[in-house]
């Protein structure tokens, strides 16, 4: 897909650039966990600056209701970006502006005043109709920096130019919010593997019992045309709660236990079994491409962890190209020391899903109706 590219730019000797990056990085206590977000936009940012560019950065932080939040100010990104990039400017979290998620063209014009271009390199962002992504390029001369290329020439090859076996693997909580993604994934993929919590409605299709399980009754006809497919890959074993445990408390009690995939009444699935997990490890060895979007479980408690765990060591083995779809599995490959062992890692989950599933973003869009000059 062709969209204006930093080249596109001309003559940047003193052009001031306002540069959308994604700077929507993890804090604890206002301290930056993880700035992997701010170095990401550093080739974008540092390839304006050697031709002579003054730039400008804007981004959003966290969720703030429209207002300014003390908590969501982008002062620890600020001081952190001026370590790494020294003489780019960082303007206050978009957010605190009902007017960025509104795409309020008066908040548009006030962002651009004084800048010369615009480059997007929010991929994280980019499948929003915001008005720091759509807006500047229906005034700027604009293009998509490093990043947000890189995104877009991985994924769309995904889409369009799959090596095969082709193998998808989505986790994550509901099936409701992955329904797209797996429709058009089912049209490229030579096999699709199912965990986490959308995996039981898919069981529940088969006739299983599934317990106090994650479950969308409205999907379940959904699943068993899609199962009908043959490409559709579901565990064989659960790891469970069983009544009386709490997530993330093994001290409240309830026994764990590996299940099949028929779960008594009280019992919660919370991972995939051990069997399941080497099966999908199998499969995942075969292919020549693989994408991965969604944990396995509840990663984040201990006793639900080796579903995810097995399968992000199985996706960074694989010999095939491996993508990371962002979101929970970017978090997950990078708290078991996998990250360096991944082809490439989305910056943005809800993008490399709607981007799979549309072909296109709003963002992208916006950029290919932007000024020639």
């Amino acid at each position: 897909m062709s969209v204006p590219q930093l080249e596109d730019l001309g003559d940047l000797d003193g052009k001031r650039v306002l540069v959308r990056a994604d700077f929507n990085v993890p804090l604890r206590n206002g301290e930056i966990t993880d700035d992997l977000r701010i170095r990401a936009a550093l080739p974008t940012i540092s390839w304006l600056q050697e031709r002579g560019a003054v730039v400008t950065t804007c981004s959003h932080l966290g969720r703030p209701k429209g207002e300014p939040d003390p908590k969501y100010s982008m002062d620890p990104v600020r001081a952190r970006l001026g370590e790494l990039a020294p003489g780019v400017e960082l303007l206050e979290n978009l957010r605190f502006d009902p007017g960025e998620t509104a795409n309020d063209d008066a908040f548009v014009k006030q962002l651009i005043d004084g800048q010369d271009l615009y480059v997007n390199d929010a991929f994280g962002a980019s499948h929003r109709s915001h008005a720091s992504i759509v807006g500047p390029p229906r005034y700027l001369r604009s293009a998509a920096g490093r990043l947000l290329a890189k995104e877009v020439e991985v994924l769309l090859g995904l889409r369009n130019q799959p090596k095969r076996p082709f193998v998808a693997v989505l986790g994550g909580s509901k099936v409701s919010d992955k329904i797209g993604v797996i429709e058009a994934l089912m049209d490229v993929v030579d096999q699709l593997v199912i965990g986490g919590g959308m995996c039981f409605t898919f069981l529940a299709a088969q006739g299983n019992s599934v317990g106090s399980s994650l479950f969308e009754a409205d999907q379940v006809d959904t699943c068993r045309r899609l199962l009908d497919s043959g490409k559709i890959q579901l565990p064989s074993d659960i790891t469970a709660l069983g009544p009386g445990g709490e997530i993330g408390n093994p001290d409240a009690g309830g026994e764990v236990r590996q299940a099949g995939t028929s779960l008594p009444d009280g019992w919660m699935g919370l991972d995939i079994g051990p069997g399941s997990a080497a099966e999908f490890t199998d499969v995942i060895a075969e292919a020549r491409m693989v994408f991965w979007n969604g944990p396995m479980g509840v990663f984040e408690d201990p006793r639900f962890a080796a579903g995810t765990r097995t399968v992000a060591q199985a996706v960074a083995d694989c010999r095939g190209f491996t993508v990371v779809g962002g979101g929970d599995s970017a978090a997950a490959v990078a708290e078991f020391g996998l990250a360096d062992d991944i082809d490439h890692i989305s910056t943005g989950g809800g993008a490399s899903l709607e981007l799979l599933e549309q072909g296109d973003l709003p963002g992208l869009v916006a950029l290919r109706g932007a000024p020639d000059a």
